[in-house]
C-alpha cells in the first residue's frame, strides 16, 4: 500500500527545455502546478501574447 504524502510542487513558475518540447510548469490557487507541453511555434506566440497585456518593468 502506498504512503499518503502532501502534495508537493509548489514554487514559482519554471520554465525548461526538455527534448523538442518546452515545459512551463505554472503554479495554480489550491495548490499544484499546471504544467503545460508546448513546441517552439506555441512558445513563441504565448509570447507574443503576453507582451501586449504586461508592462514592462
Amino acid at each position: 500500500m502506498a504512503a499518503m504524502k502532501p502534495r508537493t510542487g509548489d514554487g514559482p513558475i519554471e520554465v525548461t527545455k526538455e527534448g523538442r518540447g518546452i515545459l512551463l510548469r505554472l503554479p495554480v490557487d489550491g495548490g499544484g502546478r499546471l504544467v503545460v507541453e508546448m513546441n517552439v511555434a506555441e512558445a513563441t506566440g504565448l509570447y507574443e501574447a503576453l507582451q501586449g497585456v504586461v508592462a514592462p518593468q
